[in-house]
């Protein structure tokens, strides 16, 4: 199955990433995929897509990762709701306020 997800990029604590196209059975990090689909850098926030070709290879079957889904829906490439990303183990403030009190 294809897979549209983000692939890290750049120097230690200056990250930026390539939004990518490969197979999912692929490793994140292995630098084996079939086409750039975009990039985000985080420290200015700069997001670029292709459009065009997300749209294409969304219709031929691929699968957007989570947190690619909700910047293709902040993005208005696609309709629908976004996903949460956070983990489940993560503690969040409502859990610490319960624990507290």
């Amino acid at each position: 199955m294809l897979a549209i997800r983000l692939q890290r990029t750049g120097r230690k604590n200056d990250p930026a990433f390539r939004v990518v196209l490969t197979d999912s059975k692929n490793a994140a990090k292995s630098g084996r995929f079939q086409e750039i689909l975009g990039s985000y850098n985080v420290k200015s926030g700069e997001v670029l897509f292709k459009a065009d070709r997300i749209k294409y290879w969304l219709s031929m079957g691929a699968q957007a990762s989570d947190t690619v889904n909700n910047f293709l829906i902040s993005q208005k490439i696609v309709e629908g709701k976004k996903k949460n990303v956070l983990s489940r183990k993560a503690p969040t403030k409502k859990r610490k306020e319960l624990k507290a009190a």
